[in-house]
């Protein structure tokens, strides 16, 4: 993770802490450490800051034009939840459909790229929170020749929102569950594959996804990892599944040969995304594209086991004072 303060706040979104809000309704452009502070702040209270649910809600503030990020990857997303476009010479996969009032701006940037709907053949969801697959209802009848992808536990989870939310004021559909995966799949599509890891912890059904990225004549190996933040936690189980799940993917990034150089997330202000954008804009000729940061992905992840150390404490504490 590239940005000092972002570090540190993710730290505290996985536990709880508190972090200073700020009072400003919209956010000049899409500053990664802002806006995790807002978030910090709504997981700390519970509340809403309402500067925080105005930005949320409003489709202007969060827009984000396409940009390429690989010579086969194009960010299709807004600010503060991501959809990516991976191309091969086969078809596209989507990864996560967004939500709502956010499909227009997908669609729109999926256009802009040059990429008819009908050439994208998997869209792959990472679990069932509505930000991340709530569009999946008005893209299925636009996508004809796409399947849906999730876990088991990802379109089981996916659903029973979507019906929990029939009786609140943001109802929201989700489809019937199509292709189901599991850890160690494998979906080939041209000239590149999509291996399924099972990396439960942010839901229990939480999926990410492992494929290759272009630059020039390099190839590296990326990852777009399901979920990082402790927001819906059930109890002890889940703290711990998440820490393995961050071990697992620790491992893979630092084997030898195989190990994973790109972390393409699902929530661009968790590692500075945004910044990596405006980077990459001025990148010079033949320098290395500043999305190759191993690294950077190895101390986000050392950032995140930390903080889910300490709420795991918290939460078996709590689960100890019910016991009682």
């Amino acid at each position: 993770m590239k940005l000092i303060t972002a570090k540190r706040l993710a730290a505290a979104l996985a536990v709880g802490l508190s972090m200073p809000a700020h009072a400003q309704a919209l956010f000049d452009g899409c500053p990664s450490d802002e806006i995790l502070a807002e978030f910090v702040a709504f997981g700390r209270t519970g509340q809403m800051p309402p500067n925080l649910g105005r930005w949320l809600n409003t489709p202007d503030a969060q827009y984000v034009a396409p940009w390429a990020a690989f010579d086969n990857v194009d960010y299709v997303g807004i600010c503060w939840v991501s959809a990516w476009l991976v191309r091969t010479d086969e078809g596209s996969v989507l990864i996560d459909t967004l939500y709502g009032p956010f499909v227009p701006t997908l669609l729109d940037n999926i256009a802009k790229t040059g990429t008819d709907l009908a050439d994208i053949k998997y869209v792959m969801m990472t679990h069932g929170h509505f930000d991340h697959v709530a569009g999946a209802s008005a893209l299925k009848p636009l996508l004809p020749n796409a399947t849906f992808i999730m876990t088991q536990g990802g379109w089981d989870e996916a659903v029973e929102s979507a019906a929990a939310s029939q009786a609140g004021p943001r109802a929201w559909e989700m489809i019937a569950p199509e292709r189901v995966v599991a850890d160690g799949d494998t979906i080939a599509l041209g000239d590149n594959d999509f291996t399924v890891l099972e990396t439960p912890g942010h839901t229990w059904g939480t999926a990410s996804y492992l494929y290759d990225v272009k630059d020039g004549d390099e190839t590296y190996r990326a990852i777009t990892i399901g979920g990082l933040g402790l927001n819906a936690i059930e109890g002890p189980p889940q703290v711990a599944a998440f820490i393995e799940s961050l071990d697992r993917v620790r491992a893979l990034t630092e084997a030898q040969g195989i190990g994973i150089d790109v972390h393409l997330t699902t929530h661009g202000f968790s590692n500075g995304l945004d910044e990596d954008r405006q980077t990459l804009a001025a990148r010079e000729a033949r320098t290395l594209n500043v999305l190759v940061d191993p690294n950077g992905l190895l101390a986000q992840i050392e950032t995140l086991r930390a903080g889910a150390v300490e709420r795991l404490a918290i939460e078996q504490d709590n689960e100890n004072i019910d016991d009682k």
